[in-house]
């Protein structure tokens, strides 16, 4: 991460001496009278919750969005640390994983089950963390969460305000921020233990350190190391080669990888964050934050080979490092808020997995295809195939906005936004010894590669906004804004097999890492996204509201160069919502109901005779249907809270079959997934309760808690080829369970997650394509019964 560090540096030296000189951009209101623009530290004790989610700080219930949203004292009581454990809480999120950094998130069902590939479609959910995306092409980052002041979850395209990757939604992890009024600090310590698996535990703290009355210091370190509870078991295989001849037969064992509690998490890091206040009407706020996660082993498990089991003919690891520097500057020009926030954002990936199922499906019903492979001696190579990838991510943003005074009657949020990001991928499929043998069909330049990638992506976006609401009576509120964008994409390098590199599909360039480029694409397009919301204010606990939405996804280009480019894909969203309080506020009950129009929706598949490749496509359209629901009651020292969505998501168009060249073709009367088929992944229904009740016991504090979430079935994947070979996942409950008790500044609480074992399935995956290796398929779980032990202490 030298590198990294280096870049973030530098971002953040060119970021103070170009804006903090003219201290210029947008004033944080005092922390006990939230304005426009500003940001609140904290959420709280839940009668009344702050958000930003319309670049506003406000009250919770007097914004007409479909959004739920946890505080720092929520996310403590629901023992949340990673995004597993927060998305179980969010109804209308639902995930595809192959483990911690591995994860696609999605909103409201808008998911193909297709997405997370490098070089394909970004994503159709934003994630942010405070006012700086962090989405990256692939995977989005799990970060750790501690001394967060909550968590935002917006249903529904927010693209007016949050841009092209918020198709569906937005994920907002908005951190605690520096206090000049008073010293604090905490240190938490837990241990863990997972039910038939290893133990685990944390160590986490932060201080807030007061310089002056006008400047303070936050900093925060972390380090956690999770059990594992997946085990490798023996296993052997027998490579015919496509010969019937056994003499040639290669039999193989995984001995070395042979090990019990295989799949286990260290993650390490902190974050720093400087507030001043130059003057009464001007802060700037510079922050860095930094993650280090280490998995090593398969967090999905084969049935075939038992519960929790797997049988790995290669190492399997995962390293995921980031740094993230952001500035944000706030002032007034006369009484509008002027905001500045911008940040830099590197991500180092490196990735290694058994992609021997490959191996297997191309030997047994391919004829020996890529596994015959004869040494010199005249012996024959262990086909096994492994891959290593590797990706280099950067992303740069910046956002300037113009806030009027919250009290007009006429509000107005404008402002303009660019980003640049990167990605250099580094993909080796390989056989060890491949080069060596003669004849080799070895990629040059790519030491043992059957298969290698190496390009190099970007993605440009520009965008311009204007979001206002007008009070057209004191109860009656017409909102509406536009955002314009343009984009601007190219993707250039090499990938294929050693037949791609002849001249005619290959052009030479002078690169260390490749011996040609064999695509070199470019992808433009501008247009706009809206909505317009009505809302009525009954009275000042009660409102309801229409909003009409839309959101977009930029298009790309295939790898491949007879497959057809792939366009933009768009979402029109219809939503009827309502946010009450009732019975002086003990009861909190919100809920929308929503209908979504998917166009163009982007899938990327490797059709039969591509190799494996993924390719990108527009399978048609898709509509979804679905209410959202949520409460909170509080009874004396007795809280009940709950949430729930239920949602159905279905092809409105035929998603046609493939032509020679790999392209959608309606008039060869096959079609990959027909009118009517469920979208995947997202549960048909998915919610959770929570009860607990807090007592005195003698000077202490005491509580205790428990927590149901059920979710049901899901489709696997979209075309109904793959998803008849992988199967459907079935629907499941798990029951969490908490108590403790705070006294003298310390906190003492035992728990266990997943108190009755349940074997919950959230998705079943595929090392490599369905289609090639679908016997080969694999579950990943939620986790097992895991019991724990926190103690905590206020500095």
């Amino acid at each position: 991460m030298t590198t990294a560090y280096t870049r973030v540096s530098r971002s953040i030296l060119m970021a103070t001496a170009a804006f903090a000189a003219p201290m210029a951009l947008a004033q944080t209101a005092p922390q006990d009278s939230p304005q426009a623009g500003g940001e609140p530290t904290a959420v709280s004790d839940g009668t009344e919750i702050i958000v930003t989610a319309q670049k506003r700080s406000e009250n919770l219930q007097n914004v007409p969005i479909s959004i739920q949203a946890f505080g720092t004292k929520k996310l403590d009581e629901l023992n949340v640390s990673s995004f597993d454990d927060y998305a179980k809480a969010l109804p209308s999120v639902s995930f595809q994983s192959f483990g911690p950094g591995q994860t696609q998130l999605s909103f409201r069902g808008i998911t193909s089950g297709g997405d997370g590939l490098r070089g394909g479609s970004q994503p159709t959910a934003a994630l942010y963390l405070d006012e700086v995306p962090v989405t990256t092409i692939g995977n989005a980052v799990d970060l750790h969460v501690y001394d967060i002041a909550r968590v935002e979850a917006l249903s529904g395209p927010q693209g007016t305000l949050f841009g092209s990757s918020s198709l569906a939604g937005t994920l907002r992890i908005i951190p605690n921020k520096p206090d000049s009024s008073g010293f604090s600090g905490r240190v938490d310590v837990s241990g863990t233990k997972v039910g038939k698996g290893t133990g685990g535990g944390s160590f986490e703290g932060y201080v807030n350190i007061p310089l002056s009355d006008r400047a303070a210091l936050r900093l925060m370190a972390f380090y956690q190391h999770d059990g594992g509870y997946i085990d490798s078991v023996p296993g052997t295989r027998t490579f015919t080669l496509g010969d019937d001849n056994p003499a040639t037969n290669v039999t193989v064992n995984n001995a070395k990888f042979v090990k019990d509690n295989v799949n286990t998490t260290d993650t390490a890091g902190g974050r720093a964050a400087l507030k001043v206040d130059l003057d009464d009407s001007w802060t700037i706020q510079p922050s860095v934050v930094y993650q280090n996660q280490k998995t090593k082993g398969s967090f999905l498990f084969d049935p075939r080979f038992g519960d929790l089991k797997v049988t790995d003919f290669g190492p399997s690891r995962n390293l995921d490092a980031w740094a993230l520097a952001t500035l944000t500057i706030n002032g007034k020009l006369g009484n509008w808020d002027l905001t500045y926030a911008g940040g830099y954002f590197d991500r180092r990936i490196s990735n290694q997995g058994d992609y021997s199922e490959y191996s297997v499906a191309y030997d047994q019903f391919q004829g020996g295809f890529y596994t015959y492979f004869q040494a010199a001696d005249g012996s024959f190579l262990d086909p096994t195939q492994q891959v290593s990838n590797h990706d280099a991510f950067t992303k740069q943003s910046h956002e300037l906005r113009i806030a009027s005074p919250s009290g007009d009657r006429l509000k107005l949020v404008a402002g303009v936004f660019y980003q640049r990001q990167t990605d250099r991928i580094v993909a080796d499929y390989y056989i060890n010894g491949l080069a060596g043998i003669p004849n080799s069909p070895a990629v040059p330049k790519s030491g043992d590669d059957l298969f290698a990638t190496r390009a190099y992506r970007v993605d440009r976006d520009y965008a311009a906004f204007i979001d206002g609401s007008f009070d057209i009576t004191p109860q009656l509120t017409l909102a509406a804004g536009i955002r314009v964008f343009k984009v601007n994409n190219t993707f250039v390098g090499f990938s294929g097999f050693k037949s791609n590199t002849t001249a005619a599909n290959c052009v030479p360039v002078q690169a260390d890492d490749r011996v040609c480029n064999n695509f070199d694409r470019q992808a433009k397009q501008d247009g706009e996204t809206h909505r317009v919301n009505l809302t009525w204010k009954i009275d000042p606990d009660r409102l309801v509201y229409a909003t009409y939405s839309t959101g977009y996804r930029p298009g790309g280009n295939n790898r491949r160069p007879n497959v057809n480019p792939y366009i933009a894909d768009t979402l029109d969203n219809y939503e009827l919502g309502f946010k009450t309080s009732w019975f002086d506020r003990k009861l909190r009950l919100n809920g929308a109901l929503f209908y979504e129009k998917w166009k163009n929706l982007q899938y990327g598949l490797s059709p039969v005779g591509s190799n494996g490749v993924t390719n990108i496509y527009n399978a048609g359209d898709a509509r979804v249907y679905g209410a959202e629901m949520d409460f909170n009651l509080r009874l004396g020292g007795l809280n009940l809270s709950g949430s729930g969505a239920l949602i159905d998501g279905k092809l409105t168009t035929d998603f046609c079959s493939f032509d020679t060249n790999g392209n959608p073709d309606c008039t060869l009367g096959v079609v990959a997934a027909p009118k009517g088929t469920p979208l995947p992944i997202q549960p048909r229904f998915k919610g959770n309760m929570t009860a607990r009740y807090e007592f005195a016991m003698g000077k202490a504090k005491a509580f205790v808690q428990g927590t149901i979430n059920h979710q049901s079935g899901t489709r696997s994947y979209l075309t109904s080829r793959e998803a008849d070979l992988l199967g459907r996942t079935k629907g499941f409950e798990t029951f969490d369970f908490s108590l403790g008790a705070k006294v003298s500044g310390f906190d003492i609480s035992a728990f266990i997650e997943n108190a009755f074992d349940k074997r919950g399935i959230l998705s079943i995956n595929t090392v490599c394509t369905p289609s090639i290796c679908g016997a080969g398929r694999r579950f990943y779980p939620i986790k097992p019964q895991v019991f724990g032990i926190k103690l905590g202490h206020d500095l």
